[in-house]
């Protein structure tokens, strides 16, 4: 295992909130991966006529990939998300292939890999790959770019 950290409540490391937090639970973050789990509500913002759209699914996607390099802005003891604020942007959407909406009610579980990063001391940019799954089933399969820093 490389340092995981396991069971993080990733609202404690995100900015997002409801509703746009894409995220319920993180069970397994290390250097280079994470796993997070998303349970699609009927009140979820993203959804339309009992489906998350494709706009959710990135989101789902962009959130779960950021807290790979997000991670590196805290400090390894912190728990709590209080050492830093970090954001991230978007900078590119490389390549989204989606091939099924999910439903409302279902369960997404998105595994995501670091593929590069260059540091600066004032940002981070990565690109990383991403794969939401629904039970065994591949739906959505991406590769995004990130620049993230840590907000004074």
């Amino acid at each position: 295992m490389k340092n995981a950290r396991l069971h993080i409540d990733i609202k404690k490391f995100l900015p997002h909130r409801e509703p746009m937090l894409m995220v319920n639970t993180m069970p397994y973050l290390d250097v280079d991966s994470v796993v997070t789990e998303f349970h699609i509500s009927e009140d979820c913002i993203f959804v339309s006529n009992g489906r998350l759209s494709e706009t959710g699914l990135i989101e789902n996607a962009a959130q779960a990939c950021s807290a790979i390099v997000g991670q590196s802005y805290f400090e390894t003891d912190d728990l709590e998300g209080k050492g830093n604020k970090v954001i991230g942007y978007i900078s590119a959407i490389k390549k989204v292939e989606i091939f099924q909406l999910p439903k409302v009610n279902e369960t997404l579980v998105t595994k995501a890999k670091l593929v590069s990063r260059y540091d600066t001391e004032e940002l981070s940019i990565c690109t990383i790959t991403g794969s939401i799954f629904r039970k065994d089933d591949l739906i959505v399969d991406c590769t995004l770019n990130f620049l993230i820093h840590e907000v004074q």
